[in-house]
């Protein structure tokens, strides 16, 4: 048994050194010497760490629009479905022949879906606001993409297969995804990070530079992010940015007062790091298939909006024994401390990661095959911990970018707003639905309509259900609600958040066995098995 672990550490660490090189700094973060602390909450099922890898802008159909059926054309990762393998709610038939997108008010860009080739990786950034993902929905019609969400021409209409995205559909096939997971809100970057992780986009505080990324959240005064501003104070914000802190609670706020270990982990957030081109601080950079671009975004930063969570000097761990814990990092890291520190045993219970900017998929600086490097390593390294055998992987999105997707979801909440459009001109569903504000007078906040696109989710893990795909309504809160359910015995935020009304996504795994090992080593490169164990 010892040897056995003495293999798996050493496998991981070797994983961890190519790993870093290939994010980009050549030596791993230094630390004190120490030993991490030894904590090990109850939890509700057999997963005592999750680990949330929180991706940027893709829609369901962007990326799994024929699964699983691949193209399979020469010189691309040929992909072959497994005997079985579930079908999705995806494009067929008429939808790719005769789309409702060829309606002639898209004008010139009318169009079908079209497939991308892996050599047309790289694509523009689609317009993704709150108001032109609604008017793109057309009252449930899903026909005005090009007109209101593409950034030109019919390219919204766009979709990648397995011969591209090539890992995300293996681990599919290997674990479980959903096809009926959906943005909490309508909108952008900022509101998909903050539903994620408080479900709650009303409650602004505070603002600086204007208000130009939000609007009124009712007759109470308050305010609802449905933009992308930076968090107030954080080293790294813009200095003419429309900027925010949040009033709410966040699922860290409740995990730090149970006990749990919890951490944020985010590209580019070591601001000591200096990568291979000389860059270093905020400035930071990394190059893709895209071009350069800063590893660190702060509209992505998941806890620096509140006060309570928030690092806004980056200020860096002691030791790595404080990684998960209470120390001067306030559970702020860098993803490359989330590797440092797993791979000595101090796993959180709960982690959210983000990739350096280059790597996380987002259009127009991003790519699928940049990403696909991020998750696979990631995922490689996680499997070769002893800790593997109780962890699960989440891969998520935080908006779809306006990317077509032909499935709308349930209106959970309803808005009537200036910047609603999807029934009508202000108003985004009936008023039949309503969430309170984070204060409790504001009965219905307004500026949350949802939920709003749908997007992949899948879960990785020894215990997810195999070749699985599930059909329940699911939204980025569940995440949280999942967390609440295992380790904090369903106590829910509150304030009006989303994961009150959320499902959690525990349907995703099957917690009467375990696989042998459960685990599936991909190529980085091709998104191949290297071999399923």
């Amino acid at each position: 048994m010892i040897e056995n672990l003495k293999s798996a550490l050493h496998k991981s660490m070797a994983v961890l050194l190519s790993l870093t090189a290939a994010l980009g700094p050549s030596t791993l973060p230094a630390f004190a010497t120490s030993k991490p602390a030894k904590n090990a909450p109850s939890t509700a099922t057999p997963i005592q760490h999750l680990v949330v890898i929180f991706q940027e802008n893709v829609s369901f159909d962007h990326y799994f629009a024929t699964y699983p059926n691949a193209t399979n054309p020469s010189g691309e990762p040929k992909f072959k479905a497994l005997p079985g393998t579930p079908t999705v709610n995806g494009l067929s038939g008429a939808l790719l022949t005769s789309n409702p997108n060829l309606n002639p008010t898209n004008g010139a860009a009318a169009s079908n879906p079209f497939r991308l080739d892996r050599s047309q990786a790289v694509t523009p950034d689609q317009d993704h606001d709150y108001t032109a993902e609604q008017l793109a929905f057309d009252g449930g019609v899903m026909d005005l993409f090009p007109a209101d969400t593409s950034s030109g021409g019919n390219e919204v209409m766009g979709y990648f297969d397995g011969n591209t995205v090539t890992a995300l559909w293996n681990y599919a096939q290997s674990f479980a995804m959903s096809d009926n997971s959906y943005s909490t809100t309508f909108g952008p970057s900022t509101p998909g990070v903050i539903n994620l992780v408080s479900g709650q986009t009303n409650g602004v505080t505070a603002t600086l530079n204007g208000t130009g990324d939000e609007v009124s959240g009712g007759t109470d005064g308050s305010l609802t992010v449905i933009g992308d501003p930076d968090p107030i104070g954080d080293v790294c914000s813009a200095s003419a940015r429309n900027q925010i802190t949040m009033g709410s609670k966040n699922i860290g706020d409740l995990l730090s007062a149970a006990g749990v270990t919890w951490g944020s982990f985010m590209g580019g957030f070591n601001l000591s790091v200096v990568n291979p081109d000389g860059s270093t601080g905020c400035n930071r950079t990394s190059t893709g298939l895209a071009g350069p671009t800063k590893d660190y975004i702060p509209h992505h930063s998941f806890f620096n909006y509140w006060t309570s969570t928030a690092n806004l000097a980056h200020t860096r761990p002691a030791s790595l024994a404080e990684i998960g814990n209470a120390g001067p990092a306030n559970h702020q890291y860098d993803v490359l401390d989330f590797y440092a520190a797993a791979a000595i045993g101090n796993l959180p219970a709960v982690s959210f990661l983000k990739a350096p900017a280059y790597q996380d998929g987002h259009a127009g600086y991003s790519d699928p095959l940049d990403e696909q490097t991020f998750i696979v390593n990631t995922i490689n390294f996680l499997q070769a911990l002893p800790t593997w055998k109780n962890t699960a992987v989440v891969i998520m999105y935080d908006d779809s970018d306006g990317w077509y997707d032909h499935v709308m979801g349930p209106i959970m909440n309803t808005s009537t707003g200036p910047a609603d459009a999807l029934t009508a001109p202000g108003a985004c569903g009936n008023a039949m639905t309503a969430l309170p504000g984070v204060n409790p007078a504001n009965q219905h906040a307004l500026g949350r309509c949802g939920y709003g696109p749908r997007q992949p989710l899948l879960v990785v893990s020894p215990w997810a259900r195999r070749n699985f795909v599930d059909h329940t309504v699911t939204d980025q809160s569940s995440i949280i609600r999942f967390v609440e359910d295992n380790w904090l015995g369903g106590t829910r935020i509150g304030q009006g958040s989303f994961d009150g009304i959320a499902n959690s996504i525990e349907q995703m795994f099957d917690f009467t066995r375990t696989r042998d090992g459960g685990t599936l080593f991909l190529n980085p490169s091709s998104g191949q098995r290297q071999g399923d164990r």
